[in-house]
């Protein structure tokens, strides 16, 4: 099998099937040794520079009604995977089942079957587990998986809840223009014991302006740009900081400024989304437990709550 999506090759890997994988894109990175499968993906514009001229690029792609990203046909063909994952839920971030199709558009003979998945929500994540798992012939491995992933988020909000002082979060998806986190993530910063400003639950995340933030002026401000790491997050800061009424806010006068490696963490719907809740509570409720994420996962902008 193929699989056209890092969330998508976590899971397949977390079922226990490694060993099924022939190809991947060029997104897929986790687990460790999944690097050394063949590309047969490439995104068609530099991903290096802002966030302001990695959207200036993306749009002007979209602008002329061409995919995102390129599917290598013939080495897809070469490959003979008989199970192809790919998704519908955003073009902009990773392959899509329209790309797919006509990288198999020549095909002749027999094709492989195409699994779509499409995770707006929590609910659809642990409906693609599932998915997948039927698709490998394993259901009740997707069904021991979800329910791995739901006692682990369950337990964090247990614990969150008990704490009871709930901070209003605003989730930065990406930095200039302003985008906020929706989909999933505002269901992630529930259970973690917050509640999230901007976004809804399944709905795609929506672009917000400064002056949205200003007047939200959230208790804590959690910058994840799509696709960034830790580092990448912190060289984009100054796209935050140099707005105007930046110190005025509540979450910086108050240190709580957090930075992500969205990348790894937030942005991929799969099963290490259970890890992603626990480092939201690490955040959200900073001296409640040990900070066994903090260094790794995210970091304070600044010097931190006092």
């Amino acid at each position: 099998m193929v699989s056209l999506l890092a969330s998508a090759t976590e899971i397949v890997c977390a079922l226990g099937f490694r060993g099924a994988l022939v190809g991947r894109s060029h997104e897929c990175d986790r687990p460790a040794g999944v690097e050394s499968l063949p590309r047969v993906t490439e995104p068609r514009f530099p991903t290096d520079g802002t966030s302001y001229q990695i959207d200036q690029r993306v749009k002007a792609i979209v602008q002329e009604a061409l995919s995102v990203y390129r599917v290598d046909a013939e080495a897809l063909r070469h490959l003979e995977p008989d199970l192809i994952v790919t998704q519908t839920q955003c073009a902009v971030c990773a392959v899509s089942r329209d790309d797919v199709d006509l990288a198999l558009a020549e095909w002749t003979g027999a094709r492989p079957a195409v699994v779509s998945l499409e995770p707006n929500a929590l609910a659809d994540v642990h409906a693609d587990v599932r998915r997948v798992a039927e698709a490998l012939g394993a259901p009740a491995r997707g069904e021991a998986l979800v329910a791995e992933m739901t006692a682990r988020m369950e337990a964090v909000a247990a614990r969150a809840a008990a704490i009871g002082a709930r901070p209003r979060v605003a989730c930065v998806e990406w930095i200039e223009p302003l985008m906020a986190a929706g989909n999933w993530m505002p269901e992630l910063v529930a259970m973690a014991g917050g509640e999230s400003v901007f976004g809804e639950p399944g709905v795609h995340s929506p672009w917000i302006g400064w002056e949205d933030v200003v007047a939200a002026d959230p208790d804590v401000l959690f910058v994840s740009p799509c696709g960034f790491d830790l580092a990448r997050t912190r060289t984009e800061m100054g796209g935050l900081t140099g707005r105007p009424g930046w110190s005025d806010l509540r979450a910086v006068r108050a240190g709580r400024v957090a930075l992500a490696d969205g990348v790894a963490w937030f942005h991929r719907p799969g099963p290490r989304l259970a890890e992603s809740v626990e480092i939201l509570a690490e955040i959200l409720h900073p001296g409640a437990s040990a900070p066994t994420w903090r260094g790794r996962a995210w970091a304070w902008a600044g010097r931190g709550p006092a």
